[in-house]
């Protein structure tokens, strides 16, 4: 029995599609801070057969809360203060995102005018479609294989 001990104070992802978290951890920029991480893959879960669970050691606010949303918007997040659950958040898909993901269009004026922020709009949140707000080019989530 593989035993991950208690974190004091910060957050824990669980509900993560199985095998995708340490590239959630990439896209949320976790290796850029300073703070203890733990990944576990793989886990047993009744609700999913297999899950990911990363626990955090920081403050929930250096997390970029649309970037998960995006990415897997199903994952739970617990914050954890004094070693216990004060917060269960779930994440909604925002209806607009700034620079989480960049335009495919060549022909998009992002594509030349690279200072302008990737701006994205939720068209259809049902199949979780995104199109730029400059030119319309529909982006679908894909970030961890979807």
């Amino acid at each position: 029995m593989l035993n991950v001990g208690k974190i004091e104070q910060g957050f824990v992802l669980d509900h993560i599609q199985a095998g995708t978290s340490l590239e959630l951890y990439h896209q949320l920029q976790l290796d850029k801070l300073d703070c203890t991480v733990a990944i576990i893959k793989n886990a047993r879960s009744n609700k999913m057969g297999k899950k990911d669970i990363l626990k955090v050691e920081c403050d929930i606010n250096l997390l970029n809360l649309d970037v998960l949303a995006v990415i897997d918007h199903n994952i739970t997040i617990n914050v954890i203060q004094n070693g216990e659950i004060v917060t269960k958040k779930e994440l909604v898909l925002p209806r607009e995102v700034h620079d989480i993901m960049k335009c495919r269009n060549p022909r998009c004026i992002t594509s030349i005018e690279q200072e302008l922020p990737h701006i994205f709009l939720l068209t259809d949140e049902a199949k979780e479609i995104y199109r730029c707000k400059y030119c319309e080019e529909k982006w679908h989530n894909n970030l961890l294989g979807k």
